[in-house]
This record gives C-alpha cells, sequence and structure tokens, in this order.
C-alpha cells in the first residue's frame, strides 16, 4: 500500500513540530543541516550566557599539595574516630592504584602503583564476617581442600573476617618485621572494619607489608621478609 504522509511544519524556531507530541513515535527523519546549525547556535547561546539573578561558581580541583595540606588541617581539628570515617569515605570515593603481582617475600603481593603519603588509608580488608565456631570449620575443611594459605582477620573476641575465597587485594599482603603499614580496626555505622593505614610515605612499586602479630605458638612459621631486625619467625 501507498498513501501519501502529510508534510511535516515547522515550528517558530526552524525545528520540525511533531504531530504525536514525542519524537520517538514519528520515526527517523533527516534534520536540514541549516535547521541544525541554527538549533545548535541557539542552544550553545543559551548555554553561555547564565541569568543574570543566577552566581556563577567556577570549581578547581585541588592539586595534591593542596589536598595533603586539606588532609592535614582535617585531621588537625578533628577527632580519632571521625577522622578514620572522614578518611574510609575518602577512601571509598577515591581507591589507591595497587596491583598484585610475584613477591620476594612469599608467593603473592601487594604493590603500589601511585605514591602514598604517611597515615594514609591503603585499602580495606574485605572478606566475610564469621564467627570463631565457623572459623574453625572452614579452617579444617581450607587443609582438606588444599588451600595452604589462611586468609583469616580476627577483628575481635567474636568476629572474623575470612577472605580466601571472597576478598580483595588486602589479602594479598604480606608480613613483614619492620612494615610500612599497620591494621587498625574501625567502625563504620556500627560495624567494625578492618583497614590497612600507611606508618610511613611509600614509592611507587613498593611492596605493601604489615606485621601479621600472630600469637605465640610452639609450630613456628618461618619469616622470609629479609628485614635486618627479623624475628625469624612469624609467631
Amino acid at each position: 500500500t501507498s498513501f501519501s504522509t502529510p508534510k511535516k511544519k515547522k515550528r517558530d524556531d526552524g525545528m520540525r513540530e511533531h504531530v504525536t507530541g514525542c519524537a520517538r513515535s514519528e520515526g527517523y527523519y533527516k534534520i536540514d543541516k541549516k535547521d541544525k546549525l541554527k538549533y545548535l547556535n541557539n542552544s550553545r547561546a543559551f548555554a553561555e550566557e547564565p541569568p543574570a539573578d543566577t552566581q556563577v561558581r567556577t570549581r578547581r580541583l585541588p592539586t595534591a599539595g593542596a589536598r595533603s595540606e586539606q588532609r592535614r588541617l582535617l585531621s588537625s581539628f578533628t577527632g580519632s574516630c571521625d577522622s578514620d570515617l572522614l578518611k574510609f569515605n575518602q577512601l571509598k570515593f577515591r581507591k589507591k592504584k595497587l596491583k598484585f603481582c610475584k613477591s620476594h617475600i612469599h608467593d603473592w603481593g601487594l604493590f603500589a602503583m601511585e605514591p602514598i603519603a604517611a597515615d594514609e588509608m591503603v585499602i580495606e580488608y574485605v572478606g566475610q564476617n564469621i564467627r570463631q565456631v565457623i572459623a574453625d570449620m572452614r579452617e579444617k575443611r581450607y587443609e582438606d581442600e588444599g588451600i595452604g594459605s589462611s586468609y583469616m582477620f580476627r577483628v575481635d573476641h567474636d568476629t572474623i573476617i575470612d577472605a580466601t575465597k571472597c576478598g580483595n587485594f588486602a589479602r594479598f599482603i604480606n608480613h613483614s618485621c619492620n612494615p610500612n603499614c599497620y591494621a587498625k580496626v574501625i567502625t563504620v555505622e556500627s560495624q567494625k572494619k578492618i583497614v590497612i593505614y600507611s606508618k610511613q610515605h611509600i614509592n611507587v612499586n613498593e611492596e605493601i607489608t604489615y606485621d601479621y602479630k600472630f600469637p605465640i605458638e610452639d609450630v613456628k612459621i618461618p619469616c622470609l621478609c629479609g628485614s635486618e631486625n627479623c624475628r625469624g619467625t612469624l609467631n
């Protein structure tokens, strides 16, 4: 069947008028280059001329030095809990650039891909929150499955974070007797979290390490950190 379509009317601004009231129901059609250029010029002029009764504000991104100064000022007038919460929020929106690769200490390790200043949140230790009874059961099951490394981190007397099968890069951080980071338990919205902080300035491609602080046991686990004050064992 063939039927003639009514000629589309144009609005005062030169654009085609949509008879149905919706551009999507009109189907595909070409817009004349002159009309398109006229529309773009009008919209550009409207964008460049803000209303007289509104105040135009420009926002400049702070430099690295300015961000460091802001962190220093915030830490000077905020308490430790508020400061931890603030840093944790910053960590969520601006994660540190890290990578995991082969380590000379043990198997895999976590390395910095950008300079990290002292007293910075590096990464959160993520995993499943489980009870001690479940942790004992899983530890035996992991041994039966041939999983040699344990990625369980104790938060308190009742809670343990298991990152063996559902963790992030933080589980690859190796132990060192002279570490450049330390672990700290903070409370965010009534939930305890483990966050790795930097003790000192960390350079690019430097391995992230912290002290595991394993309890003293008869069966010793050898330490291969290679630091000058190495204790020889992890426990």
